[in-house]
Formats: C-alpha cells, structure tokens, sequence
C-alpha cells in the first residue's frame, strides 16, 4: 500500500532555524569543499552551523535571517529552502551588520574576524550587479535524500510570486561556474545567464574560477 506524501510550502520560522543554518551552509558550499563560512568561521563544521544559526536569528533582518526563506516540508521534515528579497532593502551591509552582532554572541574576538575575512575575502570580488528593482533569489539547498522530487521547483515558483506581489516584474540568481546540475535547474525554471565574473585570488583560495548570474522575467 501506497502512501501519499505531504508537501508544503511555507514561510520559515524559528522553528527552521537550524535548517536555514543548513541551507546557507549546503548553498554556499555548492559544489566545493569549502565555503565563505568554512573560511571565515574555520573547519569545525557544527561551530559553522552554530553561527549560522545565530546569524539567522539576529535582531537585524539580512539575507540569511531566517524571516526571508521558503522552506519546503516533506510530511512535515523540512527538506529544501530558499530566500528572496529585493537588494535595496537588504543590501550586503546589513549582513554585514547581523555578521557583526552575531560574532558577538558567539564570543568570536576582532583578531579572529579579521583572519577569517582574510581568508575568504576574495569572494568579494565576485559581487554582482542586480538589475534595480529586481527580487533576488539566494541561498538554495535541499537535503540529499529529497531531491529529484520536484521540491526546488515548487519553491522556486511560489519565491517568484512572493516577489511579483511585492512589485518586482525579473529575478536574479547566482551559480558558481562549475555547479553545473544548479545552472541547469535554474535554466529549467527560464533563468538565462547575463554575467560571467572570473576572479583569479577567489579561484586560489576556493579551487573554482569564478561565479555567473542569472536572470528571468516575473
């Protein structure tokens, strides 16, 4: 006998916490061995997933605070995710600033923070140019037992309508070159890439050239 399975899309909460941890870590890392985090916070992967769980839950909003994701439920076990915001709102200082609150209460000292932006600080050079107004899709995973399910595409779909009723009419997505199953993902969901950016310090420190982003209308 078969059983049906239940899938929903829903808003994060602080109940997901520990999976957006998971979704910023596992979309970071993407198809590399090390992430921005792996460098910033160091090789201990449960104090990564740590921070990341505080920086998802800091007073200011940013884009890996919790507030900002889908989360698709597989008979109620969180299984994928994603964020969207528009840039202007959310524009890469105040991750800075949640970054900064958040070290705080992991105890991390100035001389710890500094060596970690030394390390992976040349994925800076990889910043893309948004389009204005265009609703930004970051931060997507699903856990390794539910892909191929058709999860991420749900989810994709309900993220380009939460940012069509908030005014956007295209959306931006980025992909590190050489995740080439995620590019082909996005490209089935009518994304086409509009900027390519190579950079040659990233490429020593991660092992991957450099990142390209996507963009549709919505």
């Amino acid at each position: 006998m078969t059983t049906a399975t239940d899938i929903r899309i829903v808003p994060a909460t602080r109940e997901h916490i520990p999976f957006v941890a998971w979704v910023v870590l596992a979309a970071s890392r993407s198809h590399l061995e090390r992430s921005l985090w792996d460098f910033t916070i160091g090789d201990d992967e449960d104090a990564v997933l740590h921070y990341l769980e505080v920086l998802a839950d800091t007073e200011l909003v940013h884009w890996a605070h919790y507030s900002l994701f889908l989360v698709a439920e597989v008979d109620g076990i969180p299984a994928a995710g994603l964020c969207g915001f528009f840039e202007n709102e959310y524009p890469v200082e105040t991750l800075v600033a949640g970054g900064a609150e958040a070290n705080g209460k992991v105890g991390r000292s100035a001389g710890e923070v500094a060596a970690g932006w030394q390390r992976a600080g040349s994925i800076a050079n990889l910043t893309q140019t948004h389009e204005p107004g265009a609703w930004v899709v970051e931060h997507v995973a699903t856990k390794p037992q539910f892909r191929r399910r058709g999860l991420l595409e749900r989810l994709m779909q309900e993220m380009l309508e939460r940012g069509r009723q908030q005014g956007a009419s295209v959306a931006d997505i980025g992909v590190l070159i050489g995740n080439d199953p995620a590019q082909r993902a996005y490209e089935k969901s009518g994304f086409t890439v509009v900027e390519e950016k190579r950079d040659a310090a990233f490429e020593a420190a991660y092992g991957c050239p450099g990142a390209r982003l996507l963009r549709r209308k919505i």
